[in-house]
């Protein structure tokens, strides 16, 4: 888009930025109808622009949508339905990017997201829990699925069923975070294997008849 455009659009986009970063809701991010409310139905325009001035802060918008698979060309009324946030474009996560998450946090998140999608999408909160249990202190275990709830990683439905929500869908590759779990066990699976071969006792040399 030209400068010039750009010129012509930028009291929408210091507005549209604005509701981007400030959190108003528990949830991050702003809800489709609200940028067509306050900036017009032009707004999807003025988040392209928006995103022409984040991409060198390594930021990008995401869009996430009602359905867990996205609509190849979004209407006006389902981009109104759907959850528009900033976050950071780079996959790597450093010290900085944590942003308060503790690394056994973010691993006990990444083994629950693995769980439900292995189990086509839903488990149980009791055996999520019973699965965190062998990997954290049992004191963090119901704080932390809390907590995954509360920021839009997981939901949970009135039978205690534990299913992806938002967050998930828009900021995790699950295909790769699969991959990655299931390099890991069977490089695990691949050491014992050696371990026992080595600590097999070996049979003494045959003595040679007389």
């Amino acid at each position: 888009m030209s400068a010039k455009k750009k010129g012509v659009y930028s009291g929408k986009v210091k507005k549209a930025t604005q509701m981007l970063f400030y959190k108003r809701h528990q949830k991050p991010g702003v809800k489709g109808w609200e940028l067509h409310k306050v900036i017009g139905a032009d707004y999807p325009k003025v988040l392209d622009i928006v995103s022409d001035y984040l991409d060198p802060l390594d930021l990008q918008i995401k869009t996430v949508f009602e359905e867990e698979k996205a609509p190849e060309k979004p209407t006006i009324e389902e981009l109104d339905k759907a959850r528009f946030f900033a976050s950071l474009k780079s996959g790597s996560v450093t010290k900085d990017k944590l942003m308060g998450w503790r690394i056994d946090d973010l691993a006990g998140l990444s083994i629950t997201i693995s769980y439900i999608v292995s189990n086509k999408g839903q488990v149980s909160r009791k055996d999520a829990e019973k699965l965190l249990g062998e990997k954290m202190p049992g004191w963090k275990v119901g704080l932390n699925v809390d907590r995954y709830i509360r920021y839009g990683y997981l939901f949970q439905d009135d039978k205690a069923m534990l299913y992806l929500d938002w967050r998930t869908r828009a900021e995790v590759d699950q295909k790769a975070l699969i991959d990655m779990l299931l390099n890991v066990e069977k490089q695990k699976a691949e050491a014992a294997a050696a371990s026992q071969t080595t600590e097999e006792p070996q049979e003494p040399p045959a003595e040679d008849e007389a």
